[in-house]
């Protein structure tokens, strides 16, 4: 079970609602994915505006978690203000905090992003800040409160997978709440490490929005983050410089 503050969930599978192809190719992906908890920009929704398409319109939203971000803003107050909408708009009180402070990376600003969780916290919101690799900015932001930590596995979009499995780890070893792998994701194989290195979740949308079929790419994720998250409850075995046989040898005798 995922636990992100008060709100528990069965999938660890959290998806983007953007860029796909059609609005019937989004559902079709959505629905087999299983996901519980579907995330999207708030700048993209006339979230005031009944009359305005909306790319939400094929999808019972009533059976979903949704999960606002605050993707466009570059500054705290920016993202502060996003959040506020959302909220007023009756979405959610859980809120994705992306603040980008980099255009050609796409990489979050730590400073602009602990502030405006700090203020997010503070106005009573369920945190969960979308961040770089950045071993001790994970710490503030637990610090500070966060209901959990968001940290890409590569630049947004970039499909490279885990590219510093070692500070990802160190994430997930010093952190109590759960840390959902976000950004750079590409493959089923990405998503089933991520989640053997003992990440609670992992969000995607390019990787399954941007695939030849999304529909069986979503489905592809869904088992490889599963199969990742039993493999570590299961516990791998230890690597060995040298081979191990099998089959016991002691006790047979070959004539």
């Amino acid at each position: 079970m995922l636990q992100i503050g008060n709100n528990e969930f069965s999938s660890r599978l959290l998806l983007g609602t953007g860029k796909y192809p059609d609005f019937d190719i989004q559902k079709e992906a959505v629905d087999v994915s299983a996901t519980e908890i579907l995330t999207f920009s708030v700048r993209r929704m006339n979230i005031f505006e009944a009359s305005q398409p909306n790319f939400l319109e094929k999808l019972n939203v009533s059976k979903y978690t949704l999960l606002p971000n605050t993707a466009g803003a570059k500054t705290a107050k920016e993202a502060v203000r996003i959040a506020k909408l959302a909220k007023a708009s009756g979405l959610c009180d859980m809120v994705k905090v992306e603040v980008i402070g980099c255009q050609k990376t796409l990489l979050p600003d730590p400073v602009e992003t602990l502030k405006a969780s700090e203020e997010l916290l503070k106005e009573g919101f369920t945190v969960l800040p979308y961040t770089s690799d950045d071993v001790l900015l994970a710490r503030r932001l637990e610090e500070l409160g966060c209901h959990a930590i968001m940290p890409g596995a590569s630049p947004i979009g970039s499909g490279q997978g885990i590219i510093n499995p070692l500070n990802l780890s160190f994430i997930i070893e010093q952190t109590s709440v759960p840390v959902i792998v976000d950004a750079g994701i590409g493959t089923p194989s990405d998503a089933a490490i991520a989640m053997e290195m003992g990440a609670a979740g992992v969000l995607l949308n390019t990787a399954v929005s941007g695939a030849k079929d999304p529909v069986k790419m979503a489905n592809a994720m869904r088992l490889a983050i599963e199969a990742g998250r039993l493999g570590f409850e299961a516990g791998r075995i230890s690597k060995k410089r040298y081979a191990t046989a099998s089959s016991p040898g002691e006790g047979v005798s070959i004539s």
